[in-house]
């Protein structure tokens, strides 16, 4: 018997993330209002009993699809930054440049990302989400803002790496969305480029080369 429970939620572990993909690209494809049980369940091939088995509503089911994907952005930010030295300034540099860089700079996401926002002024559960992301990777940052100029011998006043950190955040917001939205319009690396000097110029520091 306990051989088996490892089995069954890793089973009910896939079948909930495939019906995750299957909410993202009705979303993709045609904004939230295209996202409908019958939608879902015609593209992830089950039935739509199997969707209510695993999420009470459908606004839950989005709400879990826009954590997936929020989630997922943040993570690749900080993919690969351990290969990095043990220098705070290189780890925060690698940071900024993996935020406005291939994976996280994608028009899909980006495009997904426009269309969950507008439920989030109206959800109680996307507010609920995209609040709980939105901490989670500005107090990220903030935590490597901190350590960053704490390395260069800096000692920020009390709320000032609160402050950079938000500055920082929608300073890379925007750079995302400009890159996912027109990549054709930018070199190559020259959006990297951009939010490294950027970052300099708001933290007064200078990050290896």
């Amino acid at each position: 018997m306990n051989a088996r429970r490892p089995y069954r939620r890793e089973g009910e572990e896939a079948r909930r993330a495939a019906l995750i993909r299957a909410t993202l690209d009705c979303i993709a494809e045609g904004g939230p209002q295209a996202a409908t049980v019958r939608a879902i369940a015609l593209k992830a091939g089950v039935t739509q009993g199997l969707i209510r088995h695993y999420f009470a509503t459908k606004e839950e089911l989005i709400a879990a699809a826009h954590e997936t994907l929020m989630t997922g952005l943040t993570e690749a930010s900080v993919a690969r930054l351990d290969e990095l030295p043990e220098n705070p300034l290189a780890r925060l540099a690698g940071f900024v440049a993996n935020a406005v860089s291939p994976p996280v700079v994608d028009p899909r996401a980006m495009a997904l990302w426009a269309a969950s926002m507008q439920l989030v002024p109206r959800d109680k559960a996307m507010r609920a989400v995209h609040e709980g992301t939105y901490l989670a990777f500005r107090d990220r940052l903030e935590g490597m803002i901190r350590e960053a100029l704490q390395a260069a011998g800096k000692s920020p006043a009390p709320g000032e790496t609160r402050a950079l950190a938000i500055a920082g955040n929608a300073l890379l917001d925007g750079l995302w969305i400009e890159a996912s939205l027109l990549p054709e319009h930018f070199a190559t690396d020259e959006m990297k480029s951009i939010a490294i000097k950027a970052f300099e110029r708001l933290l007064d520091l200078n990050f290896p080369e």
